[in-house]
């Protein structure tokens, strides 16, 4: 199991404490795979950008029109976190369908 995260995320850091033996690969530092970008983008489209974040409000609009997929290779701080990734399941976020998903709490 892999967690895309950011180590200053506390959503992360809950995600990680509540998973055992899950890999954590910071998206900043680490990025995402080309094929593991393109797989969660097919599965949840425009729900994994954070246009909540401080980096998607200093984007310009121009910037902002972009396809996701470029966004997030450009900035992968953009990206919802935490995506979880087990074999061929991918879970978006830690609320509790996706805590429920992954057979925590």
């Amino acid at each position: 199991m892999i967690l895309y995260g950011l180590k200053t995320c506390d959503t992360c850091r809950k995600a990680r404490k509540a998973l055992q033996d899950v890999q954590f690969m910071d998206v900043r530092d680490d990025g995402v795979p080309s094929d593991v970008l393109d797989a969660a983008l097919a599965q949840f489209g425009e729900k994994l950008l954070n246009t909540r974040s401080t980096t998607w409000r200093g984007l310009s609009e121009d910037e902002r029109a972009r396809a996701p997929a470029a966004l997030l290779r450009d900035h992968p701080a953009l990206m919802k976190r935490p995506l979880i990734v087990d074999g061929d399941t991918m879970v978006l976020g830690w609320d509790k369908a996706a805590q429920s998903a992954l057979g925590v709490g």
